[in-house]
């Protein structure tokens, strides 16, 4: 029996915007996974130091960014424990959660440029079955000395193509902070939410 396909998408989601649906709709589809979760990120090492919204309020708009996807959910695998929280770490507990299902872990391809430097990268790829890379046109990807670097990348790496969305999180808060248009770069639920509880107004 083939094993289950399950997508891992994890961030800090601040907030979820519909970039990020579109990308795990367009991974889902294109590497044929069976459901995807989301893994919050509540302490992410290389953001120490930067303001992000809290765990509360990040969690409740994943929340409902993809309560009305049956294949999509919120994993608390680092939620419930404290940081930070590396990769490696969030995905050698997922394995013991899900022993039998294939592990497909989904990334931007800045993310895939910097992966020589994760934490315990070796360990990181071990586990994993693939890795979904989310490629923005035009970037620059050198593959060849990526896998001089990590050889077994080579047998797990996936391109996802995905339409161009120039949004970021980091957008719609400084737009949300300076009371400029980003209705439409959120759900309308999660807009309602922002502006109900202020989060980006400084």
């Amino acid at each position: 029996m083939e094993k289950k396909r399950l997508g891992i998408f994890g961030g800090t989601f601040d907030p979820p915007h519909v970039g990020h649906l579109i990308l795990a709709a367009e991974a889902r589809d294109q590497l044929d996974l069976d459901c995807t979760i989301w893994v919050l990120t509540p302490d992410p090492p290389h953001k120490r130091g930067q303001d992000i919204s809290s765990l509360e309020h990040r969690r409740a708009m994943v929340e409902m960014a993809i309560e009305d996807d049956g294949a999509f959910s919120l994993s608390h695998v680092d939620i419930d424990r404290p940081g930070p929280h590396y990769a490696v770490d969030t995905i050698k507990i997922l394995k013991q959660q899900y022993p039998d299902q294939a592990l497909i872990y989904l990334m931007g391809g800045d993310s895939l440029q910097d992966l020589p430097q994760w934490y315990h990268v070796q360990e990181f790829l071990s586990f994993l079955d693939g890795i979904g890379v989310m490629r923005r046109p035009g970037d620059d990807i050198d593959l060849s000395e990526l896998f001089e670097q990590l050889p077994q990348l080579r047998e797990k790496l996936n391109f996802v193509t995905a339409p161009l969305l120039e949004i970021s999180a980091q957008q719609v808060r400084r737009r949300a902070g300076e009371n400029r248009a980003y209705r439409y770069y959120v759900l309308p639920k999660i807009y309602e939410y922002i502006r109900k509880n202020q989060i980006y107004q400084s």
